[in-house]
């Protein structure tokens, strides 16, 4: 199907819906990449122009990614609800643009709709929508996960306290872990990105997270971020593993290229869960996503990063995650080049988690080589609180010793949470203040967490 629109003595031609989405996308390096970005402003207006006026029904009848040759676009058709759509499906993407934005898109509603709307749906509204609008309607989403805590529930914001280490060191990762926790952070999940891949190294890093939450009764969660072939070995060993980690992309190449299909993750999924570790519930799986995957993998067939990172989304919600986030700056400047753009990446994909029933949080972050700084950080990191983020990382100084990248640091989460009032999560807050980290405002108190501290400086030491 060809699209064209007239503005003023020109007219624009959009080959087919693929094109027209990618042209309506506001301007990243990725897209430009992939040479298929709007050549001019015009041109972007106009696919705009032309993408509201399509019907949301379009999505379902025209695949981006072809139907039999991707299993992505398999899972996201065949598990389409017909009966949860049936509110929206007479709008075009305008008309559903103005009802997300109107009153009678309630909390409620939008949790009814979002098995309905698919990752092509959500990605065609963002283009339409100002960061404002891509605010106020994530704001409304609710998406509340369990495992020892409850995650996403009105005026919290969770912690990863990510307490890497370039060689695994467990004093080194002590230290980290302890500087995290006096500050408040690890509610969302004390999650390891281990340096090694060797089963034993990983088992020995499950085993202190274990040994930690254990010994405090701390009502979180460890994860060694490792891949999910590499859990389901652990499980079986016996190894203590509490979430389920994998990177997943939007199309059945790219996650090929991380060495997985869907019937791995549901193998995953179903190792996690066979442990019964959660105390409140289980939501075992952990995923993580980023514009540009597939791009960088050769897999992205035409479709501009923004859709596809959409489409990741739906992988993930097929598997009831307890945690999903977009490491939104860390591919780097050839795919989000600077700091304008890693900011609209971050609002778009929060907005298209939440909607599609998503837990979404964000690594608010860059790499060194990107045209960015701390200061983009911290308008972004403010702008997604202001939308609800589910959570976000604490990283000892905003700096990853073993990734190398820029993120958010302990005293950041601070921060957003004194402007915005944010707290965390319920089970989380009662221990600090149990443990004397926090009074009962949240606040940090001074001196607090003794046991804890001697605790971990012992195994630092």
């Amino acid at each position: 199907m060809t699209f064209r629109q007239t503005i003023g003595q020109r007219t624009h031609l959009f080959r087919d819906l693929k094109d027209l989405m990618a042209k309506a996308t506001p301007l990243r390096s990725g897209d430009q990449l992939a040479g298929i970005a709007a050549t001019s402003a015009e041109e972007m207006v106009a696919a705009r122009m032309t993408l509201a006026d399509q019907p949301l029904k379009l999505f379902l009848s025209e695949p981006l990614v072809p139907y039999e040759t991707d299993e992505v676009t398999r899972l996201i058709l065949d598990r389409h609800d017909a009966a949860a759509f049936a509110p929206i499906a007479h709008f075009t993407v305008g008309g559903f643009r103005d009802w997300l934005l109107s009153e009678a898109a309630t909390t409620e509603r939008l949790a009814a709709i979002a098995p309905g709307v698919t990752p092509e749906m959500a990605a065609a509204v963002s283009k339409v929508m100002r960061n404002q609008d891509l605010i106020a309607v994530a704001r409304k989403c609710r998406v509340v996960t369990r495992f020892r805590n409850t995650i996403g529930l009105p005026g919290t914001m969770a912690v990863r306290l990510q307490p890497n280490h370039p060689t695994d060191d467990a004093r080194g990762i002590a230290a980290s872990i302890a500087d995290g926790l006096l500050h408040g952070t690890g509610d969302a999940t004390i999650g390891i990105n281990p340096a090694s891949d060797s089963l034993p190294v990983l088992g020995d890093l499950l085993k202190l997270l274990d040994e930690l939450i254990a010994r405090f009764d701390i009502p979180t969660q460890g994860c060694v971020l490792t891949h999910v072939t590499s859990s389901i070995q652990l499980i079986e060993r016996g190894a203590p593993v509490d979430l389920v980690f994998q990177s997943i992309a939007g199309t059945q190449d790219a996650n090929t290229s991380f060495g997985i299909d869907l019937a791995v993750l549901q193998e995953g999924l179903e190792a996690g869960r066979s442990l019964k570790r959660g105390t409140l519930g289980d939501n075992v799986m952990y995923f993580e996503t980023g514009q540009g995957s597939a791009l960088s993998a050769g897999a992205h067939h035409g479709v501009d990063q923004q859709t596809l990172e959409a489409r990741a989304y739906a992988v993930a919600r097929a598997y009831e995650p307890l945690l999903v986030n977009t490491v939104v700056g860390f591919i780097g400047p050839e795919y989000l080049y600077d700091g304008k753009q890693i900011i609209r990446a971050g609002l778009e994909d929060h907005f298209c988690g939440k909607l599609m029933g998503v837990p979404l949080g964000c690594d608010v972050c860059y790499t060194n080589h990107a045209e960015a700084d701390q200061d983009d950080m911290d308008t972004l990191l403010t702008l997604l609180g202001a939308a609800g983020v589910t959570y976000i990382m604490g990283v000892p100084g905003a700096d990853d010793v073993m990734l190398n990248y820029q993120s958010t640091s302990f005293h950041d989460q601070l921060y957003i949470r004194d402007v915005l009032g944010l707290k965390r999560a319920p089970e989380f807050e009662t221990w600090l203040q149990a443990q004397g980290i926090t009074g009962l405002d949240g606040r940090l108190l001074p001196q607090g967490g003794a046991p804890l501290l001697a605790h971990l400086t012992g195994l630092a030491a």
